[in-house]
């Protein structure tokens, strides 16, 4: 087993600055070659307390707070206009970017990219669902509405 600081978030197993134990194999090949973690040394608990002062700077304050975020976003659906070829077809993919630009436009809070989380690639036009982890236990659906660009 491999000691390691994640420096991102990794789903399904912590946030960045959390201190994990996963196998070898998942820390050599996957984990620390892609950035997400670097392995823990006495020195690095100066890293972990940097990350999670970060961290906490940027998440959201109380779970009343997220309810109330969670409400308003999924009562008002989001547009995004793309260029998009004559079957309906996009040039390219609607990207997590472009989600939070978009609810930002709209009146709506200001979103990190990194917490909306899209269950497949935005290739085509129509209405598509993507979740957004406002906290730790609020998780808001929203419905993203791809149309073309003018």
């Amino acid at each position: 087993m491999a000691k390691l600081i994640l420096t991102h978030e990794v789903s399904g197993l912590g946030a960045a600055g959390d201190v994990v134990e996963v196998k070898d194999g998942y820390a050599r090949n996957y984990l620390v070659p892609r950035g997400l973690a670097t392995r823990w040394t006495k020195g690095g608990q100066k890293q972990v307390d940097q990350i999670q002062a970060a961290r906490k700077a940027r998440a959201i304050a109380t779970i009343e707070e997220a309810r109330d975020i969670r409400d308003r976003l999924q009562a008002n659906p989001v547009t995004v206009a793309v260029r998009a070829g004559e079957n309906g077809r996009l040039f390219g993919a609607v990207t997590t970017t472009d989600i939070a630009e978009a609810v930002q436009g709209a009146g709506g809070p200001k979103l990190d990219r990194r917490k909306i989380e899209v269950p497949s690639p935005i290739k085509a036009l129509g209405t598509h669902k993507v979740h957004v982890r406002l906290h730790e236990d609020v998780q808001a659906t929203l419905d993203v509405t791809v149309v073309p660009a003018k």
